[in-house]
């Protein structure tokens, strides 16, 4: 077989919980690129229970679009042999409904959150986060436990060296649950212990007949450091051995692949971070599904200094979707914060209406274009909402390592200090069908920018068919093929957004932008509450001068000017003075009109 780093073709297959998509990558003339893609649903469960059946049934639609052949003997056809079969295969799944675990602490907001910072980070789903100080007695605690059948449990809690009363309580507790798991009967749930290394000891006295046991560094050897790589190191290896070998099919497929499989989530953080690395650039992404929406960030860990280590952090709502949780989203947002977005001149109660029947059918797709604005509106919401429990999260970690004083732990308390810095943004990735599928590019823009209220000069780019799972897997062995396959087939360049932090009343001066592109130049003055879009085409550089009204600020303080160079995408150039935070007005006919003011300058709908 030949090397994954030499490979010439390449097979990828992310397992989904609904579908399976595989693609084809190859390099030709030096390059890697994509050549196609097929998808089936995913077979995890009845009647097929063996996931590899979906697998062969995307490769199969592979075969049938090339007319090459990708299977034999009824399984990945490894090594190529001419134009037949492939020199490696990768995959990543969150099929069963991903990677489920719960965290322990001794303190909700220290330890236990260190706790689910390593777990989300290792692409898992937090189903719950139990602490001393949780305000649940030790009965609610254990039924939890056996209530939510987990996955995997990371128990961390204490200093090295100190009390070992917490963490031996907390595992008192979950030996008194002494949960099953998900798969595998006749298995031990895997509990991973990353907390106090005084009571090692203690923890495998307690666990060792209960649980397969493991110990790993601890999460908070200090009250002022946090060490989170080796907790997720150890959970990405218990994925593979415990849960993935006894769900259905996963033994036979991970015996095809050239490199072990790797959860969905946890892969599209791989290349999310190897973009900001490679490129210098801070990034925030979006994957917005049925069920879930999955924010990934990374950003420096001190704003002030660009060479500063990186900062990756990902979080998870798995309340805020846009089938099975849509209902969550409403009733969370509430109904109005989701009806302002709906730029429809009808009675609000028939908007209304139309929500609840997509709370009623949460699997349809819009058949008309009040049902599309309606999808879209809703969607603005997951995203705010998911972005704000994002924020957060991403407080304080400096990579492996995160040193933090004293003073700042208190003060994370009262809500901490996020490293999300929107101003210092580069890079806004989104991904999922209501982004990546959006009816025209321009929607997807819109909301992004809704959701996410960009500052300052922010790339607005979608992922065109969700394959960041598989190129970040693929770029732990093939870095090369994973960087020009993302640059040249997965990321769709939208165009830039520049958006002044400030507000004013509408029609007050905001910004004035000098426009230079290939000898042409323009001069745009930019009115409180509006939007442009200037053309710029993919690829085509423009240098801008920006020149903020008093009171808004760029990126160099309120009323400086700032000169930068921006390239264009398949949107364009967005000028968007509608103020940060944006406000929407108060009186109904006044907020539609402006919606469908701003919709018209980008173009969003057609026009009836």
């Amino acid at each position: 077989m030949a090397k994954i780093e030499d490979a010439r073709t390449i097979l990828a297959t992310d397992c989904g919980s609904t579908t399976t998509k595989a693609i084809l990558i190859e390099k030709k003339d030096g390059e890697y690129r994509l050549i196609v893609r097929g998808e089936a649903p995913t077979t995890v469960e009845k009647p097929a229970e063996d996931v590899t059946r979906g697998v062969l049934n995307a490769l199969g639609e592979i075969e049938d679009l090339t007319n090459r052949k990708f299977i034999k003997d009824d399984g990945v056809w490894l090594p190529r042999d001419g134009e037949n079969g492939c020199d490696a295969y990768i995959g990543t799944s969150s099929a069963g409904g991903g990677l489920q675990m719960m965290v322990t602490g001794a303190v909700k907001r220290m330890t236990a959150e260190s706790a689910e910072r390593a777990a989300l980070g290792a692409g898992a789903i937090v189903m719950d986060a139990l602490a001393i100080d949780d305000g649940r007695q030790a009965h609610q605690r254990i039924e939890r436990v056996r209530a939510m059948r987990p996955d995997m449990i990371l128990l961390s809690g204490g200093t090295d060296g100190g009390t070992v009363k917490h963490p031996v309580e907390m595992a008192q507790m979950v030996a008194a649950a002494d949960p099953k798991p998900r798969f595998g009967m006749g298995f031990k749930l895997p509990v991973i212990y990353a907390g106090n290394n005084k009571a090692h000891d203690e923890i495998s006295r307690i666990l060792e007949h209960k649980a397969a046991l493991y110990i790993t560094e601890n999460l908070r050897p200090t009250l002022e450091a946090e060490n989170l790589q080796p907790a997720r190191t150890k959970i990405h290896d218990l994925f593979l051995e415990h849960v993935m070998a006894q769900a259905p099919g996963y033994n036979k497929l991970m015996t095809w692949t050239t490199v072990p499989l790797m959860p969905t989530p946890g892969a599209v953080g791989l290349i999310m971070q190897l973009i900001a690395q490679r490129e210098k650039i801070q990034v925030v992404g979006v994957d917005i599904g049925g069920a879930t929406t999955d924010i990934f960030s990374v950003f420096r860990s001190d704003q002030d200094d660009p060479n500063s280590e990186t900062v990756f952090n990902r979080t998870v709502s798995a309340n805020l979707g846009m089938s099975y949780s849509v209902f969550n989203v409403v009733a969370e947002a509430g109904f109005e914060n989701v009806v302002r977005w709906v730029p429809l001149e009808v009675d609000e109660k028939d908007i209304r209406n139309r929500i609840r029947n997509k709370m009623i059918r949460p699997t349809t797709i819009p058949q008309t274009l009040d049902e599309l604005m309606i999808e879209q509106a809703i969607s603005r919401e997951a995203l705010r909402l998911a972005f704000i429990q994002h924020k957060s999260m991403a407080v304080g970690l400096k990579g492996v390592q995160q040193q933090r004083t004293i003073g700042d732990t208190f003060e994370q308390d009262a809500g901490g200090s996020s490293l999300v810095n929107m101003m210092n943004l580069n890079m806004l990735v989104g991904s999922g069908g209501v982004l990546s599928h959006a009816p025209r590019r321009n929607q997807a823009a819109l909301m992004m920018m809704d959701g996410f209220a960009p500052e300052g000069f922010t790339e607005l780019t979608v992922d065109s068919i969700f394959m960041m799972p598989q190129l970040g897997v693929l770029s732990t062995v093939n870095e090369q093929a994973a960087l020009q396959v993302f640059h040249k087939d997965c990321l769709i360049r939208l165009g830039w957004c520049i958006a002044p932090r400030g507000t004013a009343k509408d029609g007050a001066p905001c910004m004035t932008v000098e426009f230079k592109s290939n000898g042409r130049s323009s001069r745009h003055e930019i009115r409180a509450g509006q939007i442009e879009l200037i053309p710029l085409e993919p690829g085509q550089k423009a240098t801008l001068t920006v020149a903020p009204a008093k009171g808004f600020d760029v990126g160099a303080g309120k009323g400086n000017t700032v000169e930068r160079e921006v390239t264009g995408g398949v949107v364009g150039l967005i000028l968007d003075a509608r103020g940060r935070p944006i406000v929407l007005p108060a009186d109904r006919a006044t907020r539609v009109g402006k919606l469908n003011e701003w919709n018209h300058s980008l173009n969003m709908y057609p026009v009836t």
